[in-house]
């Protein structure tokens, strides 16, 4: 009987500590990033790395209808990913423009440029290692343009889903709306004054405070960034997950 309970004893003990290798493992490699477009239209991802930070496989690319693509980012990675609507690129030399969230590099590659608002965005800064927490959000502090969500997959701590599945574009009220709906300026640029911009007198918590526009972003996605300091119900954790970009998720969610 003690020889059982010692092998059984050894058993669990080789299991545990696999099983602390893999995790160990897996947060030393950083996240693994899939980005799948569920929209009935064509999307463009486009990609950037933050500063200090190495650009991934790619700035930028074709992603049909239906389609994914998986990339790896190494431990200590931050940066955003947004989808660039209505594109033209021509097929030879790869330059042409964007409808939405166009990057300003003329190419299918964004090339370490940022997306031109209004543009929905998710956002990370992946952590040092197994047991350092990932940070992440959606924005529409940039206004928005589509539909995005991001789950976090095989973590640990809160790990929740986050995004705007709503369709902004037919909620856009007429001064924040872009010619034919298909985007919605954020008040801010809009209308260029510092209490939307949370800047100057404004750039403070306790001086910039939700404005209606950013209410009504809110009201219908309550957990995405609506305003610069909309931090408390729009920044979520996870440690040593991946994760997740989906384009036009299910409205069922």
């Amino acid at each position: 009987m003690g020889s059982l309970l010692f092998s059984y004893y050894c058993f669990s003990t080789q299991i545990a500590f696999i099983l602390f290798l893999f995790c160990l493992d897996k947060g030393a490699l950083g996240a693994k990033f899939t980005i799948i477009n569920k929209c009935d239209y064509t999307v463009w991802p486009g990609i950037l790395a933050n500063a200090g930070s190495s650009a991934l496989d790619t700035t930028g690319f074709h992603l049909p209808s239906g389609g994914s693509r998986s990339f790896q980012a190494p431990p200590n990675w931050s940066g955003r990913f947004w989808g660039r609507t209505g594109c033209n690129f021509d097929p030879n030399t790869q330059q042409g423009t964007c409808t939405t969230g166009d990057c300003g590099s003329n190419k299918l590659e964004c090339n370490g440029a940022g997306a031109d608002p209004p543009v929905t965005l998710a956002e990370f800064t992946i952590g040092s290692g197994s047991q350092s927490q990932d940070y992440y959000d959606v924005s529409l502090v940039d206004g928005y343009n589509l539909p995005m969500m991001v789950d976090a997959g095989g973590g640990s701590g809160e790990c929740g889903s986050t995004g705007c599945i709503a369709d902004l574009n037919r909620q856009c009220p007429n001064e924040l709306r872009v010619s034919n709906r298909v985007a919605c300026k954020s008040a801010c640029e809009a209308f260029q004054r510092a209490e939307y911009c949370c800047s100057g007198t404004y750039a403070s918590p306790a001086t910039c405070k939700p404005s209606v526009y950013s209410t009504m972003f809110k009201s219908a996605c309550p957990k995405s960034y609506s305003y610069a300091y909309d931090d408390l119900t729009s920044t979520f954790t996870c440690t040593g997950a991946d994760y997740t970009i989906t384009f036009c998720p299910s409205t069922t969610r």
